[in-house]
């Protein structure tokens, strides 16, 4: 990978790298901030429960399938150029969400949101790879887990904050003005301090690929949210077919193409293809128990958005106290860092699940399981991938990790609606309390399952530069 540093100032290094860390945050905002506001935008947009999945879908499903192909739009025709043109069209659906006036109107600007971060994420990583030594990239890179993390605390207290202040009478709206706001500071940023590159245009682009991926993912999700108003019949089925046979085209064409999206080769590395397997099934139920509990917290035990995210703040403080102290034993002691973080959550969903058994009206004794649960999260963000990454060559790390943030947003977006789909059908049928109930007991199976995955994977995570 060729350097940049001469080129950019010492003292301006940093503010490139506070520019790269405020867009992944804006994306972390975006992705957790409707666990707060879904209730209240259903409410004031008379809109039908089968729109909760979408809501917290939509962004994940368009990011996740435009992501890879976003990272080769900034090769062929500049990164700096491809940041700041996703940063203003972000900012732009936001805005677009913020003045949504019927159902249809918001889930259409969440995918665009979701398609110009696409555009913006992809370009960070690059940027920073070429304008910082080679010798300071593990201490770059090694500050972004514990700070994201940080940033993670953010979207729902935020959220739940604006909608109760209400300001300029606003509501939930202003959740997404803000989303706008800070996407135009990153823009008027990024203008100002990224490097200039003129981009490879050699580099391919293959937009069948990233067409196929979607619309196979697409069919998937819609069908799991079909399911939730019509039950299993024909519609929701045949989404799903056509969904997995869009997937399957995906396939295909990969392995037909001489300049694949996703590097052939890693699909022979076990401990990748597990790798990418337990990112998957984590990412999924994560996303879906999040999503889960603010709909169980609001719907179920009737709390307003800011005690909604009063109660899940141990969550997110679990997640940045593991995120800090996780960050110096990944290098040392590899996938038993995951095993630590499994463990956890494990045993938070299991109290979860005892108490919602138990009672099912309690609130603040949900605060300890939610608590451990942010430990084991914090635990796993980093170390899933970067163990996964162990055996990975360097030469193949640029597609690898492309693949596992492409396949961890994916997996937000399946997980957020299929997770919400079971609750809200087991819930309409039997109430919150056995909707919720029956989430644990998948969520907790799927932890389970990612344990048994765990000696596939490799001992030792990747070296730093990778």
């Amino acid at each position: 990978m060729p350097e940049i540093a001469t080129f950019v100032r010492a003292s301006l290094r940093w503010w490139i790298f506070a520019v790269i860390l405020v867009a992944d945050v804006l994306d972390l905002l975006s992705t957790t901030v409707t666990n707060i506001a879904v209730p209240t935008i259903l409410r004031d947009l008379h809109a039908p429960p089968s729109l909760t999945p979408w809501l917290g879908s939509a962004y994940s499903l368009t990011l996740g399938s435009v992501l890879v192909i976003g990272g080769r739009i900034g090769d062929r025709y500049g990164y700096r150029r491809s940041f700041l043109i996703g940063g203003a069209g972000f900012a732009a659906a936001s805005l677009l969400c913020a003045l949504a006036w019927n159902p249809a109107s918001i889930v259409t600007a969440r995918l665009l949101q979701g398609v110009f971060g696409a555009l913006l994420i992809p370009q960070g990583f690059s940027i920073l790879l070429r304008a910082f030594p080679r010798a300071e990239l593990g201490r770059v890179f090694g500050l972004f887990g514990p700070l994201m993390a940080v940033g993670s605390i953010s979207g729902p207290v935020v959220a739940g904050l604006l909608i109760q202040a209400n300001p300029l009478g606003l509501g939930w709206r202003g959740v997404f003005v803000a989303n706008a706001v800070l996407g135009l500071a990153v823009f008027l940023a990024g203008a100002r301090v990224l490097p200039r590159d003129p981009g490879r245009r050699a580099a391919v682009i293959d937009p069948l690929a990233s067409v196929l991926l979607m619309l196979g993912v697409l069919g998937v999700l819609g069908g799991l949210v079909q399911s939730a108003d019509h039950g299993w019949d024909a519609r929701p089925v045949l989404a799903i077919v056509l969904g997995v046979a869009g997937l399957a085209l995906f396939t295909l064409h990969q392995l037909r193409s001489d300049d694949p999206l996703l590097a052939p080769s890693l699909f022979r590395d076990r401990g990748f293809v597990t790798g990418v397997l337990l990112g998957a099934l984590f990412s999924a139920v994560v996303a879906g128990l999040l999503y889960v509990t603010s709909l169980y917290l609001q719907d179920g035990l009737r709390l307003v958005p800011s005690q909604t995210a009063e109660t899940m703040a141990p969550l997110s403080v679990g997640i940045i106290i593991a995120s800090f102290s996780a960050r110096g034993l990944i290098a040392r002691h590899g996938r038993r860092v995951v095993a630590a973080g499994l463990a956890l959550i494990g045993a938070g969903v299991l109290c979860y699940l005892i108490l919602v058994g138990a009672d099912g009206r309690s609130i603040w004794p949900l605060t300890a399981p939610l608590f451990l649960c942010g430990l084991g999260m914090g635990c796993c963000f980093g170390s899933i991938f970067a163990v996964a990454l162990g055996d990975v060559g360097a030469e193949e790390s640029g597609s690898a990790s492309g693949t596992l943030n492409a396949v961890q947003q994916l997996s937000n977006a399946v997980g957020a609606a299929g997770v919400s789909t079971i609750f809200l059908a087991v819930g309409t049928a039997h109430g919150m309390r056995a909707g919720v109930f029956t989430v644990l007991l998948a969520v907790l199976g799927v932890i389970v399952l990612c344990g048994l995955c765990l000696p596939l994977l490799p001992r030792t995570a990747a070296a730093d530069h990778h």
